[in-house]
């Protein structure tokens, strides 16, 4: 019965994953889905620290695991080095420092089967990876309403299965990649939401289910979390140049914000009445106190009242400086310069 079951393999990309990579791969060697019938493909971007050390010592202990070299060093290359070396009929696409339910796999496939999806995946919580205050802030942000939007696969949990837009950390049918491509290499960021796009654009079926999950820990510093949502809010609009559209109307909502901010202002400087300037602030000072507070008080820690609204700003307003940089940048490309000012990620 096993050998009825599909082959999937497990690409993950990563650079520099020491903190994460063991637990990744031990938990994944634990998953209930049949040895047999199931590999995993660390495709490492030549990793400094000792990623390549650790992923090798677990090669060379269990021959399902591998790993290939991705010496670009960006994610869409190593998903596309992954998937075009994969056995599999299905990949799974977790990243280095997320852990899966010991079923996932399992219930993945078997809903793909059930359901006919051409794509599967759990519902993601944001896990903070350390106690300090921050790093609980910002996990608490990145599955909020306020700071994530309507992105159900990490706000909220469904009790049936739904059909979505896009996912995290999904299983996906090896065919579809043959039928619209891999993951665009230009895309630094955003490459996954890009994917999505074009397969239901090709009729393909998203689906999130309740039954299992995905722990995500993300960055804990918040002059990276600064950082970071900088980049995506840049790699959000920047594809426009190349005649992709890779958003949704909640990827747009922080570059409104600033754009409503800094005219608000400057239209009242001229006109000398700066009122509506003030509103629009106002506004969003109010919003991000009633989402701190509803947080401070679920979490019982009126700690997080204090820095839950810096957190939420710099998700918004860093995120937004991206994407009006990147326009920026999109107008000069259309104007004839050189696409090769976009940063390095």
């Amino acid at each position: 019965m096993n050998n009825n079951l599909p082959f999937v393999s497990v690409v993950i990309p990563c650079r520099n994953e020491e903190k994460f990579i063991a637990k990744c791969l031990d938990l994944l060697m634990l998953q209930d889905y049949p040895e047999s019938r199931l590999e995993v493909v660390i495709v490492d971007g030549m990793s400094t620290d000792k990623t390549r050390e650790i992923v090798s010592g677990y090669a060379k202990k269990n021959p399902r695991i591998r790993m290939i070299d991705n010496p670009q060093k960006i994610t869409p290359h190593a998903l596309n080095i992954g998937i075009g070396q994969a056995r599999g009929e299905i990949i799974m696409l977790p990243g280095a420092h997320s852990f899966y339910s010991p079923n996932y796999v399992s219930v993945c496939v078997s809903k793909m089967d059930e359901f006919g999806a051409d794509v599967v995946s759990g519902v993601s919580r944001v896990i903070p990876s350390q106690g300090s205050l921050a790093a609980r802030a910002i996990a608490l942000c990145l599955s909020s309403f306020f700071g994530a939007g309507n992105a159900y696969y990490k706000i909220s949990v469904p009790k049936s299965p739904k059909w979505v837009d896009t996912v995290f950390g999904g299983c996906y049918k090896k065919s579809l990649f043959a039928k619209i491509g891999k993951f665009d290499a230009r895309l630094a960021r955003n490459q996954d939401f890009d994917l999505s796009v074009r397969i239901k654009k090709s009729g393909g079926k998203i689906l999130l289910v309740p039954d299992v999950s995905i722990n995500y820990y993300p960055i804990t510093s918040l002059g990276k979390f600064a950082k970071h949502n900088y980049d995506d809010g840049y790699w959000v609009i920047y594809p426009l140049s190349y005649g992709l559209k890779t958003f949704s109307w909640r990827h747009l909502l922080p570059l409104l914000f600033i754009l409503g901010l800094f005219l608000s202002l400057v239209g009242g400087l001229f006109a000398k009445q700066i009122l509506l300037f003030y509103a629009a602030a106002g506004s969003y000072i109010l919003f991000n106190l009633i989402f701190s507070l509803a947080i401070a008080l679920k979490e019982k820690n009126l700690g997080l009242l204090f820095i839950m609204p810096a957190v939420f700003f710099i998700r918004h307003f860093f995120y937004g400086l991206g994407s009006l940089s990147a326009l920026g940048a999109v107008i000069i490309n259309k104007n004839g310069r050189n696409r090769s000012n976009s940063p390095a990620i």
